[in-house]
């Protein structure tokens, strides 16, 4: 049935014919203006990639239709996809400069939790879009009559149309495909990757690693085996003082300096720059993570379960995806040789399910938000200085003479660092008219100052305390951008400080880097706790790889590829094979 299309008082029918052509070009607009929420697709997104993304787009508004039934709903329930997909990717770019990825999805309640603390004020660029999106929602209106079509058509249609969809998508998941094609394929980079291949293309890759594949060659035979070979000769000596471990991860808290030339009106960590100088009984360096202005909960699970993000799909979050069952950590360890074991974060349970997580890692007390008794904030956050007392307390309440592992991850830092504040004043500094990077710089003074207290305390107790002290990641790109000195796939992004302390006598060194995956058997050695068979082969691994994570790794010589292989297998054997109770 034709449509007359109206202007003025003039009218122009559009033939069924017309109105397949205009709904068949609407994905194509769709498709560039979602991604121009980003960047220009016509100069950045590979040829065959723009033609596989506008298939994509197609198929999708073609199956809506056979299914509805009616072209002007199916092309704005596509529309509709279309915006909510680009205004999430440009703000997740914005605040962790890294593009959404399928296992955000599993992260929507962290991400609404923190949300109140972000600025969402759109740029011109997205309101311009939106707009553009907008006027072709209104021009839908003239496919409402569409092409009929029977049903007994449309079901079998829409059939052949979604298996259509699931072959190609299941291609573009291929590497031989992928290599024909020019598709950029490495994970590492996704923010490159996204925008050479398209945010529908890059998405549909990505879908692949939602389940983690086997290592070559991998058996978990092989895997018990390799462990038995690296389990200690000797067993611990149960009369040994075993001293209580206070790791603190530190929300955003980095070193920016080591990004690019920084100059403030005083230091921003006089007491951890003091630390690095060569403190008695303390070891510092730099730690490489695997994350950057964002993901906090990967750099937890690096460190506390010695795996890294190297061997796990670019973007996922294993407190959301693989970690369902019991899971070996240095908690469950420290539980096997007689500690209590705490898990603290002043913020909300649900947060990366660290509620359901936590036990799973061999916790058996966790303290959240409603646990935190005469709390102070800065900004929305609870306070570093109330969370370091938080674990003043809880030392002071354990069972005295048991050995205590507390793992405190603190709130204070978070971004984003836009709003002015009250009960903040930016007491650093600099000369980049950067409010972001003198409030980001501001909070990190206050870490600083609430560490400082901490190992004051700890040095007038009398049971043996190690504190380590690290950072989860440094800020987003546009804290650091004043600063920047560096090519996009720099590794300075992933550095941050670490400190190891302790109320006895260790040896002490500085310029000790390392990697958060090693960090914990590293942190026992120090220590003079024994350790398993897996962190046996980390500290052996070390050696070879002194740093390694999913921004890279540093090797000496002589160092074989077969050792990260082994060092796979051993991880997929402990995050999906091992303690299954």
């Amino acid at each position: 049935m034709p449509v007359r299309l109206g202007v003025g008082t003039e009218y122009m029918e559009l033939k069924p014919k017309q109105q397949v052509i205009i709904f068949a070009l609407m994905p194509v607009v769709a498709f560039y203006l979602m991604e121009a929420y980003e960047h220009n697709a016509f100069a950045e997104v590979r040829v065959k990639a723009a033609i596989f993304n506008i298939l994509l787009f197609e198929m999708i508004a073609w199956i809506l239709y056979l299914l509805i039934g009616k072209m002007h709903i199916a092309i704005r329930i596509e529309l509709g996809l279309a915006i909510t997909f680009g205004l999430i990717n440009h703000y997740v770019m914005a605040f962790r400069s890294t593009p959404f990825v399928p296992w955000d999805i599993f992260s929507i309640g962290t991400a609404a939790s923190v949300a109140g603390n972000y600025d969402f004020t759109p740029t011109l660029r997205v309101v311009i879009v939106t707009l553009c999106f907008a006027g072709l929602m209104v021009l839908a209106r003239f496919l409402k009559k569409g092409v009929d079509i029977q049903w007994k058509i449309r079901l079998p249609g829409a059939v052949l149309v979604i298996l259509a969809l699931c072959l190609f998508v299941n291609a573009l998941q291929q590497e031989e495909f992928q290599r024909k094609n020019y598709l950029y394929p490495f994970l590492f980079t996704p923010v490159y990757m996204t925008k050479v291949n398209g945010m529908a293309v890059t998405f549909a890759m990505n879908l692949a690693y939602v389940v983690v594949d086997k290592p070559q060659g991998y058996s978990a035979k092989e895997a018990e085996e390799i462990l038995e070979d690296y389990k200690a000769k000797e067993k611990p000596d149960e009369m040994q003082e075993l001293p209580n471990i206070v790791v603190i991860m530190d929300e955003a808290f980095s070193d920016l300096a080591v990004v690019g030339e920084l100059e403030t009106n005083e230091d921003y960590m006089p007491f951890m720059h003091r630390m690095q100088q060569g403190a008695d009984n303390t070891i510092t360096g730099y730690a490489q993570v695997s994350v950057c202005g964002g993901n906090t909960a990967n750099s937890e699970f690096e460190f506390l379960t010695g795996n890294t993000m190297a061997f796990l799909p670019g973007g996922s979050i294993p407190y959301q995806q693989y970690i369902k069952k019991n899971t070996p950590s240095l908690a469950s360890y420290l539980k096997e040789l007689g500690y209590a074991t705490y898990a603290q974060h002043p913020y909300m349970e649900s947060g990366w399910n660290r509620n359901q997580v936590y036990p799973l890692l061999g916790f058996d007390d966790l303290d959240f938000l409603p646990d935190y008794t005469g709390k102070t904030y800065v900004r929305k956050y609870v306070s570093d200085a109330s969370d370091m007392q938080h674990i003043i307390d809880t030392y002071e309440q354990k069972e005295p003479g048991k050995p205590a592992f507390i793992f405190n991850v603190t709130m204070q830092n978070h971004g984003g660092y836009t709003e002015p504040y009250a009960d903040l004043e930016n007491r650093i500094h600099t000369p980049y008219q950067s409010t972001q990077l003198d409030q980001y710089l501001s909070l990190v003074r206050l870490s600083d100052e609430a560490l400082e207290e901490l190992i004051d305390y700890f040095s007038q107790v009398d049971e043996k305390t190690v504190v380590v002290f690290f950072g989860d990641h440094q800020p987003s790109d546009a804290v650091t951008a004043p600063i920047v000195a560096y090519d996009e796939d720099s590794a300075a992004r992933y550095q941050v400080p670490y400190l190891i302390w302790a109320n006895y006598d260790i040896e002490s060194a500085t310029n000790q880097n390392t990697s958060l995956n090693y960090l914990a058997a590293q942190v026992l050695t120090v220590a003079g706790v024994p350790t398993n068979a897996y962190q046996n082969y980390l500290l052996a691994l070390s050696e070879a790889y002194p740093v390694l994570s999913a921004a890279g790794k540093i090797s000496e010589p002589g160092a074989g590829e077969d050792a990260l292989l082994t060092y796979q297998k051993l991880q997929y054997y402990n995050l999906f094979e091992g303690d299954k109770e």
